[in-house]
């Protein structure tokens, strides 16, 4: 009979984690986990390194195995808050909830509580036998959209793994400054920005990351988008945008000052300098149920400010001088 409470996951050091603490290894190979949780096992001998016990600073070598098993316990004491959710799916196994934009998904420094994980400890107090009560990836705070929740321990470690195998697909929605001719693909590593900790950016030193991208529509200076993500970095879609010089409209950390086209009216003018975050909006999911294995396909709308945005963009262009 299997424990319900044991998880148990094995991985390689790539190439581009050699020479990296084993604590920071581990918490690039394992993020679903926390680094305090992750440091614990550690020192608990619960997270080995190539078959032995090893300190958290130990610098790892490509190739050798991470070996994880562990039973798991709530990391942390956190309160169940009673937040308000909007939940597109839920059965016994999985939630999948739609995030407005301002609520983070984890306490963190800064965000002790009022947290996704605080509401979905509200929602169903079972969750806090599982890690980050079940959620299976992440939403930047500002960034709107669907996020999938794991009920079970099965169910999130089998979640996890689809994840891991890039079997879940992710599309978004997004507004991004400048004009883009057609679509494409940014395959392009992804790391902590070497003298800002608060930014990510391109760095030979990052993990892969792949992002596609399609054009829906073109307005005079800038362009409406589809996002399909391959992997899943911190910050993905916004770094790789920015890398292209089309950075996400509103972003606070990569997005620079806004594009304005010649002759904008003063409605473009005025959500332009107003537009309160990063027009990013998780809009598709697509995932095999973790009982059942049965395709879902979930999608939600563009939230309200998006749309006033999209709707202004082309009053403009039907209105505005033309690009030439």
């Amino acid at each position: 009979m299997t424990d319900p409470d044991r998880i148990v996951r094995e991985a390689l050091i790539p190439a581009n984690l050699a020479g990296q603490r084993f604590d920071q290894a581990a918490a690039a190979l394992f993020d679903d986990f926390s680094r305090s949780r992750l440091k614990g096992w550690i020192e608990a001998g619960r997270l080995t390194l190539a078959g032995k016990l090893a300190a958290p600073k130990m610098r790892v070598a490509e190739g050798q195995v991470l070996r994880l098993d562990a039973q798991i316990e709530p990391a942390v004491p956190m309160a169940a808050e009673q937040i308000p959710l909007t939940v597109v799916h839920e059965d016994e196994a999985v939630l999948v909830i739609d995030k407005p934009a301002g609520l983070v998904v984890h306490p963190g420094a800064g965000n002790p509580s009022g947290t996704l994980q605080n509401a979905l400890l509200g929602f169903d107090p079972a969750l806090a036998a599982l890690p980050r009560a079940g959620i299976v990836h992440r939403l930047d705070k500002a960034t709107t959209g669907l996020l999938i929740v794991a009920r079970t321990l099965a169910a999130h470690q089998a979640l996890v793994a689809q994840l891991e195998r890039r079997e879940i697909h992710r599309i978004y929605e997004a507004v991004c400054q400048g004009i883009m001719t057609g679509g494409g693909e940014v395959d392009a590593p992804i790391g902590r920005h070497p003298r800002d900790r608060l930014r990510m950016a391109v760095t030979e030193r990052g993990r892969r990351a792949v992002t596609r991208y399609r054009r829906i529509t073109r307005f005079r200076a800038h362009t409406h988008l589809r996002v399909e993500l391959e992997t899943g970095r911190t910050h993905q879609i916004r770094v790789h945008m920015a890398h292209l010089r089309h950075p996400i409209l509103g972003d606070p950390l990569y997005g620079g000052r806004p594009r304005l086209p010649k002759a904008p009216s003063a409605a473009l003018i005025a959500i332009l300098r107003t537009f309160p975050r990063q027009a990013l909006h998780a809009k598709e999911l697509e995932f095999a149920h973790p009982l059942s294995a049965e395709w879902l396909h979930l999608r939600t709308e563009l939230p309200a400010d998006m749309r006033s945005l999209l709707d202004v963009l082309a009053a403009d262009a039907a209105e505005g001088p033309s690009r030439d």
